[in-house]
């Protein structure tokens, strides 16, 4: 016995450390993205013809990404991936334009056969229910930049839900924001809203695709034509 114990004594960090790490995953919770979950960007207008065109409501169709919570503390991390290609233009209701505004903003604005995903990061959240700020990471066309987030957060038993809204600027990224229309008069505007209503289930598969709800009424990019009940056909 009594050589037996320095061994022991060498031993004894090494099995510490696992048992720490052991405990701090215990103390974790994974929640995974739930298809109730929506994003969505609101665009504006920009330009002497802004008025001739129009904002734009894009959902994103597809969303996969995980929190790991920890209570208590300011550890929880947060991951979402976006494809792209699953940018869908909602607004306005026409739909010869909507196909022309998705074709641009895929092929000409983002890129999509370049830059397949965009994606979205925090770590040390103190995910709390309640009012959160957050430093997001977010990548476009394969550039980061870190943009301060304030969300509501209500922490359920099996859940976690998470809403807001945050403001980037298009050409911070690389982008080039979309002008068309007649000599190009119609122009979007360089700033565009991204709105949020994320809810996460325990043990929920990350991988899981997305299918969003209706994108036109997310707070924050709430569609005001469609809340005044304005369906008439428009011409960009």
């Amino acid at each position: 016995m009594t050589r037996a114990f320095p061994l022991f004594i060498l031993f004894l960090p090494a099995l510490l450390g696992r048992a720490a790490a052991a405990q701090a995953a215990a103390d974790s919770v994974v929640y995974g993205i739930h298809p109730a979950s929506r994003l969505v960007v609101k665009t504006g207008k920009a330009g002497l013809f802004g008025f001739a065109g129009h904002t734009h409501v894009i959902r994103a169709r597809e969303v996969s990404g995980r929190l790991v919570y920890h209570p208590g503390e300011s550890r929880s991390r947060l991951r979402l991936e976006v494809p792209t290609k699953s940018l869908e233009v909602l607004t306005p209701p026409d739909t010869a334009e909507i196909r022309k505004v998705t074709e641009a903003m895929r092929e000409d604005v983002l890129h999509v056969d370049r830059f397949p995903t965009m994606s979205f990061a925090a770590d040390s959240l103190n995910a709390r229910s309640g009012r959160m700020d957050l430093q997001l990471a977010v990548t476009l066309e394969g550039v980061t930049r870190l943009v301060p987030v304030t969300a509501d957060v209500t922490v359920g038993t099996d859940s976690v839900r998470a809403t807001g809204s945050f403001t980037v600027k298009q050409t911070d990224f690389g982008i080039q924001p979309y002008s068309g229309g007649p000599a190009g008069t119609v122009k979007v505007a360089d700033r565009v809203t991204f709105c949020f209503d994320l809810l996460g289930v325990r043990g929920l598969d990350e991988r899981q695709a997305v299918a969003t709800g209706d994108g036109t009424t997310v707070p924050g990019c709430v569609d005001k034509a469609k809340s005044r009940g304005d369906t008439a056909r428009r011409v960009m």
